[in-house]
């Protein structure tokens, strides 16, 4: 099995390329390492663990779905990296799943009994004392039992079916001479962990744990031998394409079929908390799901409740198990400043996420709102806060007699029922909204405002490289820049009326915009730089790199002898450091306290040097099958600011791992000590 597993992951390598799901899964590894590094405060390593467990279960939902898709579709078709067919990569994912399953349960018993020392003692059901476990029983009685969905399968009785992501206890059952099988539905509202006991120490059971040690009651009058909990993960990946000339078809409705549809999708997934053959056997038979793709994991499967465990003791007490409060800053320029537009159309403006809060960018909107020069708002959303005040101001602006233009991603997937929600408020409010273009998804990220002044027309741009989301600006880092250049204007006014039009055509003066200019513009800078040699030079920061034509153009780069950094969080196809291959590239990846999201493109040094920053990844479904903007910084002191950040992430040999030629992601050596997001929370660039 050893040597299986040695040839599984060779596999996933080839040349100077990495399979894309390969290189996902080491990502996934580098977030449950946060979760085992002692260096990060208990509560901290705890929701670590949830992270890890949510990612995997979108992995599941999303990239083995998609695999599964291609499988039915065309079996032998292989992705361009490393030669391997839906099948062969499924089959490594497994195996590869299944060690990460292992190292999960390690990490979390360590947590088990480092929460112990800090005073939360998780208990099993196996620990209960006498008095605990009558506890157990009232709190089932009382708060479990009545939100229960209960089931006896048997020969009249035979078919279920599992809900995606839920978690189910299942008993084998009998009664005289009969046997059946008992079906307890978790509900989802229920609460995720109880404290038992009383006194200074804090003592917390999960719902699992409870039902594992008292949930067989509710099968009355019934024999229970043996009990199994699961839970199944259905593949999430349906197809958003549309017939763009029904136009009698409203496209929110379409999705909303399509979201549904998702809980009738087959099934990816099996997790269980032992491998006992009749229960087992049962959920794969009624699930068809191959016993590959079944994973064991004695206590749990959705590890969201290790974010709910701080709220459980007092606030003098979880204080230093926590990372330490911070709030973004606001510029006392901005802060003071009497008007937000007056600002912006004396100078561009810089914000970087978290450390900046999202405050000048809401008082602007705020402003524009109400200012009887500005005539219309035009804005992309890919994804917003549950309680948006962005939303709220857009409406207001609508309400003020402005025109109102909002470009809503309905396909933003697993956020498609909230953008859903927000559009309809939107229109009811007079917003213009538009779903997308065409069968492209829409994820730059832009905010025109046109100015009427008398006979001048003068512009605000905003451009961006994440959402308009005022949650995720707190947890995700993301570079923002407002300006009042005319030509930058112009051409946020025109993406807007092409978008309207559905004309991907369009040649701008100074956006890249994708399908069609972005790609060919990088391209076109790393060609420049190929051109100088060893005095070439890229820097560029993003989550992935997965696209064969960029990979290719990085390689011939390296081969020119050009200096190329690059700082990739997640997925990279790319093999640095092979000698003549890639030898002159370097790669590493931040996984840390927030989740690095900027993406920036940087060429040439000096004089000549161009930088961008942009809502696009180097993935070929961001620069050939998205509507993308990658946004030229015209002001050098901004454009020194952004690189100044890349430069001390560059510098981190704490949280940094650099991806070495054999695959493998390796800790950054070097002294004194560097946490890049540490140093830029506490220092301004």
């Amino acid at each position: 099995m050893a040597s299986e597993k040695i040839k599984a992951k060779r596999s996933f390598v080839k040349d100077v390329c990495v399979n894309r799901e390969y290189s996902w899964l080491l990502f996934n590894k580098r977030v449950l390492d946060q979760a085992a590094d002692k260096s990060v405060p208990l509560l901290e390593r705890a929701k670590f663990v949830g992270i890890f467990a949510s990612n995997l279960d979108e992995f599941f939902m999303v990239r083995v779905g998609s695999l599964y898709n291609e499988f039915i579709a065309n079996p032998e078709q292989k992705e361009n990296k490393t030669g391997l067919t839906p099948a062969k990569q499924l089959d490594g994912i497994c195996q590869i799943v299944a060690e990460l399953y292992e190292e999960r349960a390690d990490v979390f018993s360590d947590l088990v009994k480092d929460l112990a020392a800090g005073g939360v003692k998780l208990i099993k059901a196996s620990q209960l004392s006498s008095r605990q476990l009558k506890e157990c029983q009232n709190i089932f009685k009382l708060h479990i039992l009545p939100q229960l969905s209960l089931m006896v399968l048997d020969a009249k009785h035979p078919m279920m079916q599992f809900e995606n992501k839920r978690n189910y206890m299942l008993y084998d059952l009998s009664k005289g001479d009969r046997s059946m099988i008992g079906v307890m539905a978790l509900n989802e509202n229920l609460g995720k962990l109880y404290r038992v006991g009383t006194g200074d120490s804090v003592r917390l059971i999960t719902l699992e744990e409870v039902i594992r040690a008292v949930g067989s009651a509710a099968f009355t009058g019934y024999t229970v031998k043996e009990s199994m909990l699961c839970r199944c993960t259905r593949n999430a990946d349906f197809d958003t394409y549309i017939d763009d000339a029904d136009v009698e078809s409203d496209f929110s409705q379409i999705m909303k079929k399509k979201v549904a549809s998702r809980a009738r999708m087959n099934i990816v997934r099996v997790e269980v908390d032992s491998e006992s053959s009749k229960l087992r056997d049962f959920v794969l038979k009624t699930a068809k799901v191959d016993p590959k793709f079944c994973f064991v994991d004695k206590r749990f499967f959705d590890y969201k409740f290790m974010f709910q465990i701080g709220s459980y003791l007092p606030d003098d007490m979880a204080a230093p198990l926590k990372y330490e409060p911070f709030k973004g800053r606001v510029d006392e320029e901005l802060a003071s400043s009497p008007s937000m537009i007056a600002t912006v159309l004396d100078h561009d403006v810089f914000l970087s996420y978290p450390y900046d809060a999202m405050t000048p960018l809401e008082t602007l909107l705020d402003e524009c709102s109400r200012d009887d020069r500005v005539s219309a708002i035009s804005i992309t959303i890919y994804r917003l806060a549950h309680h948006s005040r962005i939303a709220d101001l857009l409406c207001r602006a609508s309400e003020n007699g402005k025109m109102v233009t909002v470009v809503i991603e309905l396909c933003a997937r697993f956020d498609e029922e909230n953008n859903m929600y927000f559009a309809r408020k939107l229109q009811e409010a007079g917003c213009t909204i538009i779903y997308g273009m065409e069968n492209y998804k829409v994820h730059s990220k832009i905010i025109s405002i046109v100015l009427n002044e008398g006979e001048d027309i003068r512009y605000i741009t905003h451009l961006g490289t994440g959402n308009y989301n005022e949650s995720t600006s707190k947890q995700y880092t993301d570079l923002n820049i407002i300006t009042a250049d005319r030509q930058i204007g112009e051409d946020g006014a025109a993406f807007f009326r092409n978008i309207s039009i559905c004309n991907i055509g369009h040649d701008y003066s100074r956006l890249l915009v994708a399908p069609k200019t972005l790609k060919s513009g990088l391209i076109a800078y790393m060609d420049r730089e190929i051109a100088k040699g060893s005095e070439g030079y890229i820097l560029a920061k993003m989550n992935s790199l997965t696209d064969k034509v960029i990979i290719d153009k990085l390689r011939e780069a390296s081969c020119a002898g050009v200096k190329v950094e690059l700082i990739i969080r997640g997925i990279c196809c790319l093999l640095p450091g092979v000698p003549g291959k890639t030898e002159n590239i370097s790669v590493i990846s931040i996984v840390g306290r927030f989740l690095e999201h900027s993406r920036v493109y940087s060429f040439g040094k000096g004089r000549d040097r161009v930088t961008y920053i942009s809502s696009a990844d180097l993935m070929t479904r961001n620069v050939d099958k998205r509507v993308e903007i990658a946004a030229p910084v015209l002001d050098r002191s901004i454009e020194e600011r952004i690189l100044k950040i890349l430069r001390i992430m560059l510098s981190d040999n704490v949280k940094a791992r650099k991806l070495c030629p054999d695959g493998k992601y390796r800790p950054v050596e070097g002294s004194p000590a560097m946490d890049a997001q540490d140093y830029l929370l506490h220092h301004k660039v």
